[in-house]
């Protein structure tokens, strides 16, 4: 869990941090996720989910608007944070403790209360049956 500052601002996670600097020199795109968080892409994934997004017909406008429209660029500062804008954390509803999360090529940014309770119903509706299954080798 991570507090977000007076100003809006996050600390990147020092296991993320030195990857980020090293790989995209910092630059980082904030979009609005539908689960009800804020996405954090590395520019570059920002850039390819951009484009498949652009590619689809005009009846996933709703979803382009979504996405791209909410879309800010930001960058990790010398003091490693990043700001959220206002606009965005209001949105996800951000009040101070966020969790940053990996999610695979990108990051998820959840209020820490919203989160939890995503969680909670998750873990009581069961884990579905691809997940009973899963081995790991």
């Amino acid at each position: 869990m991570l507090l977000l500052d007076g100003k809006g601002r996050l600390t990147v996670p020092t296991r993320w941090r030195e990857l980020l600097v090293a790989n995209v020199n910092g630059q980082l795109v904030v979009a609005k996720n539908p689960d009800g968080c804020l996405s954090l892409y590395p520019l570059p994934v920002w850039e390819k989910f951009e484009n498949e997004l652009l590619s689809l017909s005009a009846e996933n406008d709703p979803w382009r608007r979504l996405y791209i429209g909410s879309a800010t660029e930001v960058e990790i500062d010398s003091a490693a944070r990043v700001l959220i804008p206002p606009e965005l954390r209001l949105w996800a509803g951000f009040d101070r403790e966020v969790k940053f999360m990996g999610v695979g090529p990108h990051f998820e940014l959840w209020d820490q209360a919203r989160y939890e309770t995503r969680e909670a119903a998750a873990i009581a509706a069961g884990r579905p049956e691809p997940l009973r299954n899963l081995v790991i080798r």
